[in-house]
């Protein structure tokens, strides 16, 4: 297998430990979302595919200039096409696709496919992805599911996603396989439709600094 290209991407994931997950309905909003997310901290947002609003929102961040932004519920080699065509700058999808895997690689986009099962995790890694999202997490097994995937998978890192919270964040990242939490709860539809940029931001820096004191405990040899 051909290791997964690292790129600032990773970097920033590796950092900050936190991918805020938004479904947008307004790219008019993309511009306060931002500026929300790096007030809070963190300098990563995935824009999923879900809404039309999705791939102008990705241009109007991208063109910002202060935030890594991926493309996420990437199903098809052409919806990854319009995403990087967009200017994401990183791919997630929701299951493993080797046409989207494929494409990302030729264009040299970093990818992070779904899987749930030891299967789709041999599945990514002979499609040269050692980064991978756990989704849905809670539904799949959650942080035990990610303990035993990682014993025979040791050099595969986890992006763990769905059903995660404040209350369960630090534990998550205990685990050194996480390379990184995604999370919608960071920047929900409600606060974006009532345009609360301030809590949004809260939100960001509260795991922000649940984040922090986890990576330092690590970092010190604590166990969670």
């Amino acid at each position: 297998m051909i290791p997964a290209p690292r790129s600032p991407v990773w970097s920033v994931l590796d950092s900050e430990k936190l991918l805020p997950v938004v479904v947008l309905d307004d790219a008019a909003a993309a511009g306060s979302l931002g500026t929300a997310i790096r007030a809070g901290g963190l300098s990563s947002i995935e824009i999923t595919l879900r809404t039309p609003a999705a791939l102008p929102a990705i241009t109007a961040l991208a063109e910002q200039g202060d935030l890594l932004v991926g493309a996420g519920t990437v199903l098809t080699r052409t919806q990854a096409e319009l995403a990087v065509e967009a200017g994401a700058d990183f791919i997630v999808s929701p299951g493993v696709s080797s046409a989207v895997v494929s494409f990302c690689r030729e264009v040299g986009v970093p990818v992070f496919p779904g899987v749930a099962t030891p299967t789709e995790i041999q599945m990514a890694l002979d499609l040269g992805c050692d980064v991978v999202k756990f989704f849905p997490a809670d539904i799949n097994g959650g942080l035990p599911a990610i303990r035993a995937l990682a014993a025979p998978f040791g050099g595969v890192k986890f992006i763990p996603t769905g059903g995660i919270s404040p209350s369960n964040l630090g534990d998550y990242l205990a685990h050194p396989s996480v390379l990184a939490v995604g999370g919608s709860w960071l920047v929900t539809r409600e606060l974006i439709a009532a345009n609360d940029w301030s809590a949004i931001t809260g939100l960001v820096e509260a795991a922000v600094d649940i984040a922090g004191r986890r990576t330092t405990s690590r970092i010190g040899g604590a166990h969670g």
